[in-house]
């Protein structure tokens, strides 16, 4: 992905007066929910999040080139509120910036299967969007995700999957299939980059292999990190970017997200994606309050400002990526809709999953794998 900024502010930080509820109070009154006088008032508070006019900032922590500044000057006019987007390309570089302290940002766009990492180092606020005005217009399916159960902490941003791109006009063999990147043609090598995410270079390499997600067979995994070290010698990159490197022509194939494949191909026609048959993983990204934002109630307007249908339309015409709110393909680009990018074959539709948070043994398993591969 590509660093993407989106305004910068300075001024002293003004935390929004027209919100009559603090953050200590809500807490409170979530502990007696349902309870009598104090849920019916917790309702109210939350109410308020849906319609109140803010004031002061946002700062918004999230994944580079990925957010719609068509968005962020519509939430801007309609709150007051300056938003700055500060941008990161991985998860890791996500977490660790965070866990430092220090940071500032009250909104982070974390991962699926790095949620519960969030969630149980305590470093994400229960801002209850289950319990905001726009929640109605979440997608049944998007509700109880095995990450955040009922939607307690996040909300989603935007969902898609990862494959091989492959520029046609250089291979014009197969396409769904792993071994574009794991196995590559010799008109594909050395002009290949790979996606630096352990997760779905892992999965995708154990599936071509013929094995389980979450396997611990050591000799499996040894058989795994052989055939990573030995495609690596034919790839040209590990990186993020990629769109432009196509649309320059420095890459031929990727394996890489499904939206990204859609912008490079509205930047060179020959751009194709594909969905490897062997298995493919699908992703969802939620945004999320910090637990310690220091414009909290500000960031839980922006929580329900995003699950409204056309503001959520925005960051999919921006990114090319579904989301998951009911009605926003109403207000989403023709082209958006009939990309061959984002509908997946029927007979392929099976290969596709989300993945399992893998146990943290096996994780350490992959991890030290993964440091081979990233030398």
């Amino acid at each position: 992905m590509i660093d993407h900024q989106v305004g910068a502010n300075n001024e002293a930080l003004h935390l929004p007066s027209t919100l009559p509820c603090q953050l200590q109070e809500m807490n409170m009154l979530r502990r007696t929910r349902n309870k009598g006088p104090a849920s019916v008032l917790m309702a109210a508070c939350l109410a308020l999040v849906g319609n109140a006019q803010a004031a002061g900032e946002l700062n918004i922590f999230n994944w580079g080139n990925y957010t719609s500044p068509e968005l962020i000057e519509k939430f801007e006019k309609a709150h007051d509120v300056k938003v700055t987007i500060t941008d990161y390309d991985s998860n890791d570089t996500a977490l660790a910036k965070v866990r430092a302290g220090g940071h500032g940002f009250d909104i982070v766009v974390p991962s699926a299967p790095y949620m519960h990492i969030w969630i149980g180092e305590g470093l994400l606020m229960e801002s209850r969007p289950d319990e905001m005005e726009n929640f109605k217009n979440l997608e049944d399916r998007w509700v109880d995700v095995g990450w955040d159960k009922g939607r307690h902490y996040s909300v989603p941003w935007l969902w898609g999957l990862i494959g091989t791109v492959v520029d046609t006009s250089v291979y014009d063999g197969d396409i769904n299939t792993s071994s574009i990147f794991l196995d590559p043609p010799e008109e594909l090598i050395g002009k290949i980059n790979v996606a630096p995410e352990m997760t779905d270079v892992m999965y995708s390499t154990i599936k071509y292999l013929g094995g389980e997600w979450c396997t611990d067979d050591k000799d499996f995994l040894r058989t795994v990190r052989d055939k990573l070290v030995e495609a690596k010698t034919k790839w040209i990159a590990m990186d993020y970017g990629t769109i432009e490197k196509f649309a320059s022509r420095d890459y031929a194939a990727a394996f890489y997200w499904n939206g990204a494949a859609m912008r490079a191909r509205e930047k060179n026609p020959d751009v194709r994606f594909g969905f490897p048959k062997e298995g493919f993983a699908y992703f969802m990204d939620s945004a999320a309050v910090l637990a310690d934002a220091k414009n909290p109630e500000n960031a839980m307007l922006f929580q329900n400002f995003i699950m409204d249908p056309e503001n959520a339309a925005m960051i999919s015409n921006f990114a090319k990526y579904a989301n998951g709110i009911k009605g926003s393909d109403a207000f989403m680009s023709d082209d958006l809709k009939n990309a061959p990018e984002l509908t997946v074959p029927p007979e392929l539709a099976s290969a596709g999953t989300f993945l399992t948070v893998c146990p943290v043994e096996v994780n350490d398993l992959y991890s030290r794998i993964w440091i081979d591969i990233s030398k």
